[in-house]
C-alpha cells in the first residue's frame, strides 16, 4: 500500500501545496530564524519516491538521512545543521539534526515538531505547517545554540524541492 501514493501523486501537487509565495515565506522564515541562533536550518520537500527508492528504503527516516547527506547539512562549523524533510506522498515529516545536538535535544522534542507540522498538513494548512514547524524548531535551536554576534550563514535558506 505504501507504493500507491508515490506512483499516483502528480508532481503538480507541489505547486498547489507549496506555491512560489509559500516557498518564499519558508525561505524568509529560515533566514529570520537563523538570526536568533547559531544553528542552520534546511527545509526540503519531496513529492514522491521513485520505485527504485521505495524498494531500497524501508522508512522515510532513511530517505531523510540520505537527503541530509546529499545537501551537506552536516557541513557547519559547530555541527549544528538541522534538516526538516517533507515527503508529500506520505504526508510525513522527519527532522535530522547533526551531532552537535546529541544529548541536547531529545528525539521526543524533534518528534513533537514533526507532529505539529503533520497536524497542520493534515488540515490542508501547508504554509502554516511549515512556518509553525520552523518556529518550533527555532525555540530548540535558540535554547542550545543562542546567537552570539558571530552568526554566519553556512547553509542556503531557500527550501529545496527534490
Amino acid at each position: 500500500m505504501r507504493v500507491v501514493p508515490h506512483l499516483l501523486l502528480p508532481r503538480v501537487v507541489l505547486n498547489r501545496r507549496f506555491p512560489a509565495p509559500t516557498l518564499k515565506a519558508i525561505e524568509s522564515a529560515v533566514g529570520a530564524s537563523e538570526k536568533r541562533h547559531r544553528a542552520e536550518i534546511r527545509f526540503a520537500i519531496e513529492v514522491a519516491l521513485d520505485v527504485r527508492a521505495l524498494w531500497r528504503l524501508h522508512t522515510v527516516r532513511q530517505r531523510a538521512l540520505e537527503v541530509f547527506a546529499e545537501l551537506g547539512v552536516w557541513s557547519t562549523a559547530e555541527r549544528n545543521g538541522v534538516l526538516i524533510y517533507v515527503l508529500l506522498a506520505e504526508r510525513h515529516v522527519e527532522i535530522v539534526a547533526d551531532h552537535g545536538f546529541t544529548g541536547r535535544v531529545s528525539e521526543a522534542e524533534w518528534r513533537d515538531v514533526c507532529a505539529l507540522i503533520e497536524r497542520e498538513f493534515a488540515q490542508g494548512r501547508w504554509r502554516d505547517g511549515a512556518l509553525h514547524g520552523i518556529e518550533a524548531a527555532t525555540a530548540l535551536l535558540e535554547r542550545e545554540f543562542p546567537a552570539n554576534g558571530q552568526n554566519r550563514n553556512e547553509q542556503p535558506d531557500r527550501p529545496v524541492v527534490l
